[in-house]
């Protein structure tokens, strides 16, 4: 079992950066690929970012890519999600998620066993 709790979320205007963080419980936390979803309302869940377990690969929604940066310390049990010229459509709940198959950076949910309670992500226009 794996607990994932998110923080560095906000208020920021457009144009803006936020730097999210999600702190795995576990010390084999470089064991597992990460990855970054969100979640607006009366949307479905959506993927942003992933990351391999050593973090030389790393994957982006096309929304996102050019903005956003993925990456880990694994010596710190922490992954972290730059956000860089944020928009409106930003605005989301944003959850980390933790997937046990090291031979994967998986881009869909299903393939994550383990989420965070998510972090609350607002840009005003």
């Amino acid at each position: 079992q794996v607990q994932l709790v998110e923080s560095g979320g906000g208020l920021v205007q457009a144009g803006g950066s936020l730097r999210l963080s999600c702190v795995a419980s576990k010390r084999t936390f470089s064991m597992y690929a990460m990855g970054w979803f969100r979640q607006a309302p009366g949307k479905e869940r959506e993927f942003v970012a992933s990351i391999s377990w050593s973090g030389s690969n790393t994957y982006y929604a096309d929304s996102v890519k050019g903005r956003f940066t993925i990456s880990r310390d694994n010596a710190k049990n922490t992954v972290y999600l730059q956000m860089n010229s944020l928009k409106p459509e930003d605005t989301a709940v944003y959850y980390c998620a933790a997937d046990r198959n090291l031979a994967r950076v998986a881009r869909v949910s299903e393939n994550y066993e383990y989420w965070g309670q998510g972090t609350q992500v607002t840009v005003s226009s």
